[in-house]
């Protein structure tokens, strides 16, 4: 039995993805490694194929056009064969210890006779250059040691949603619900997080440092330049969220469930907001209002809340003083917690 399946998203990786594909080698005959090559015009293809031939009974190499990151994790979920699915990107990589922990506990977890829908680990800021890694964990939120539901959960703050890399999804979940993450669009990690919440009903927090994130390469996608770069992609992301959201608002009867992806929508929607006033053009100022103007439209509750929130009263206003405040507010949460 594969418990987990590792899917690893691959475009131009050749000088970065064994050390990704080596730290999930150290779970062995239990997992599976599926080495997604997004058409990759790099030795991408010729490594994933050099450990496939080393471990055929671990390492998958896929080859397929390019379609963005999302499509290769469309791609790598349709590969699964494990019962929970986990993405990795081609330039992070995972801790042993906290990896061999994750392990023991699924492999008990698959005798539950109701399944465990999201296992939650936490994960470390690798930013090149910081003398502090910042550790982004959930102790102080949701419970230890034992199995619970949204009704349980407590109140996130700003720097602590539930991301790609703190979360395992069971596979046959992702599935149930025809999920798929949009073709040539960076970001989607957001929405592979997302999209499942209303429907994960049983879950674990894993309070270990499991998952390692690397920030320092140049033309990464979270670099604060590429972002602006490619505001557009963020924008379609930020209105996906908003659909989701208002999809199932109706249906969304657990409180804390419902108030938690109002929170991690008003953060994606602040972090578009911000960029868009860095940009500072008209250009943008109206992007920012048409951005605004749809949250407005597809959920008027979710838009009165976000609106008359501290962030939201500072990134909906054209006022100057309104703007400094924020690229203020902006450099001591990059400093702080250094994700870009």
């Amino acid at each position: 039995m594969k418990y987990i399946s590792f899917a690893i998203p691959c475009y131009n990786s050749e000088a970065y993805m064994e050390k990704a594909i080596n730290s999930i080698l150290v779970g062995g005959e239990d997992v599976e490694i599926i080495v997604v090559n997004d058409g990759s015009k790099d030795g991408t293809q010729k490594i994933a194929e050099r450990y496939q031939e080393k471990y055929p009974t671990i390492v998958k190499a896929v080859e397929k056009e390019n379609g963005g990151h999302g499509d290769a994790v469309n791609c790598g979920l349709a590969h699964a064969t494990g019962k929970y699915f986990k993405v990795v990107d081609s330039d992070d990589w995972v801790d042993a210890e906290s990896y061999q922990k994750i392990l023991a506990f699924l492999k008990e977890a698959v005798k539950e006779e109701e399944p465990l829908d999201m296992l939650l680990s936490n994960y470390v800021y690798e930013k090149v250059g910081a003398k502090h890694k910042k550790v982004i964990q959930y102790h102080s939120i949701l419970p230890e040691n034992r199995y619970f539901g949204w009704e349980e959960i407590g109140h996130f703050h700003a720097s602590q949603n539930i991301l790609m890399h703190s979360v395992i999804y069971r596979t046959e979940l992702l599935r149930s619900f025809q999920f798929e993450l949009p073709k040539h669009t960076f970001y989607v990690d957001n929405i592979f997080v997302y999209w499942p919440l209303p429907y994960v009903k049983k879950m674990y927090y894993l309070d270990v440092d499991f998952y390692r994130y690397f920030i320092g390469r140049d033309d990464q996608s979270v670099n604060e330049k590429v972002m602006i770069s490619r505001i557009d992609q963020q924008i379609r992301v930020n209105k996906i969220m908003i659909d989701l959201y208002a999809k199932h608002e109706s249906m969304l009867s657990c409180p804390q469930l419902k108030e938690y992806m109002l929170h991690y929508l008003e953060t994606i929607q602040m972090v578009t907001s911000v960029l868009l006033m860095k940009m500072n053009t008209s250009e943008s100022e109206a992007m920012r209002d048409d951005l605004w103007h749809y949250l407005e439209e597809k959920s008027p509750d979710a838009y009165k809340i976000l609106k008359s929130s501290v962030l939201g009263k500072f990134t909906k206003s054209h006022n100057k003083l309104s703007h400094k405040l924020t690229m203020g507010g902006y450099k001591i949460a990059q400093k702080w917690i250094g994700f870009n």
